[in-house]
């Protein structure tokens, strides 16, 4: 099963998405945005940046969990994954939104 992007309305009325694995996990989540458009955009970016490497900011948190942030060309973040238990599991990450941001489909739920 191909991945996919879900994108949503948030309950504060604005709209953001998850990009999913083929197993349904969620491999990358959006800031917020105003518009469903601006979304859109974001989904393009993601497509766009995936692939790349030099894209991804490898990060820790407070409590030393890894994680990273994609950005795009310009600096912004795109999206962000979840935290994980061990830097093998955030690069597993990591290329699974190499292989799946790409070419995944958009699910529009909002």
């Amino acid at each position: 099963m191909a991945g996919k992007f879900d994108l949503k309305k948030s309950p504060s009325g604005k709209y953001m998405f998850n990009l999913k694995a083929g197993n349904g996990q969620i491999i990358l989540t959006s800031e917020l945005y105003e518009s469903k458009s601006a979304a859109e955009n974001g989904i393009t970016s993601v497509q766009k940046n995936a692939g790349d490497d030099s894209r991804y900011e490898r990060k820790e948190s407070k409590r030393g969990e890894p994680y990273f942030v994609l950005k795009a060309t310009n600096g912004q973040v795109i999206g962000k994954s979840e935290m994980y238990s061990g830097s093998s599991g955030m690069e597993n990450g990591i290329e699974s939104v190499k292989k799946n941001g790409p070419s995944a489909e958009v699910a529009d739920n909002t």
